[in-house]
């Protein structure tokens, strides 16, 4: 059974499409079959994968005009059991075009029937764009769950509860009533300020067991694997970054076994102190800033 999962968040720059590709390529590493559907005009998460965001020959785009199958467009990659199905700039005006048609909500949902019907993948990947408009709510309809990326500054929190609210806006309007929030994972972390350890503290109170228990470190080398059209976890293996992403991956497969099984998740594989950092973080291995 296919589980869709948006990764979203209106605020730029937190890290939301270096978490889908990094999220995406290590699930497929783990043996499941995944998608990625990049639908930011920006169309980084396509580059991202080393795949041309200009290539002309059909994307996303296209899906959401309705002009074709979402099986048209698919690309595979250079990693095994990971496809994209690629965005492009022109997606920029879709919005417009899709606001001027019909059924303007569930483009992307029906687009995506197909897939979801077939069984084809495990689980599939949005990567949506830093707003709250209608591509966005697409997104929202279509998916299953929602996995929020969160920077550890303060302005992150006060954006957290506009994307929280339009949550519960498509269920509370029968958009999506099943919409799950899928988790936080918490982003560009230095845990040597006190400002970043505040913010953590404040969502592990709000949301306590959502918060994933790994924070992604500030990293040089998270930074540098787009240009190179890599996700770190194959960029840069060894680093600080690409362990914290493993452990991000290796946390959403295992909610997701216990979800499947109605079991509820246990945090046994870290401890948590009450500030809402994982007590091993003074390890060089896990959340060190790398420089």
């Amino acid at each position: 059974m296919t589980r869709i999962v948006a990764i979203a968040n209106q605020k730029g720059g937190v890290g939301k499409t270096t978490t889908t590709i990094n999220l995406a390529a290590g699930v497929a590493r783990e043996g499941y079959r995944v998608l990625l559907l990049d639908i930011d005009s920006q169309a980084n998460a396509t580059s991202g994968l080393g795949v041309d965001k200009n290539a002309g020959d059909g994307s996303v785009y296209d899906v959401l005009l309705g002009d074709g199958a979402a099986t048209n467009y698919i690309k595979a990659t250079q990693y095994e059991n990971l496809d994209l199905l690629p965005s492009e700039p022109d997606l920029a005006g879709a919005e417009i075009e899709i606001a001027t048609s019909g059924n303007i909500q569930y483009r992307l949902r029906d687009g995506l029937a197909p897939l979801r019907e077939t069984g084809t993948y495990d689980f599939i990947f949005i990567d949506c764009p830093p707003s709250l408009g209608i591509i966005v709510t697409n997104a929202l309809v279509a998916a299953d769950s929602v996995l929020i990326p969160l920077q550890t500054e303060y302005f992150a929190l006060e954006g957290l509860s506009m994307i929280t609210d339009l949550i519960n806006r498509i269920i509370d309007n029968d958009l999506n009533p099943e919409l799950e929030l899928e988790g936080i994972v918490m982003t560009m972390y230095d845990k040597r300020t006190n400002l970043a350890n505040e913010v953590v503290g404040e969502v592990w109170k709000a949301f306590g067991e959502y918060t994933y228990e790994y924070a992604i470190p500030r990293s040089v080398k998270i930074s540098e694997s787009p240009g190179y059209g890599e996700p770190v976890l194959y960029y840069a293996k060894n680093s600080t970054g690409a362990y914290a992403y493993e452990k991000v991956v290796e946390e959403f497969i295992k909610r997701n076994r216990a979800r499947d099984e109605g079991t509820p998740h246990q945090y046994d594989s870290l401890e948590v102190t009450g500030d809402g950092v994982p007590s091993d973080a003074e390890s060089p291995e896990t959340n060190q800033q790398e420089t």
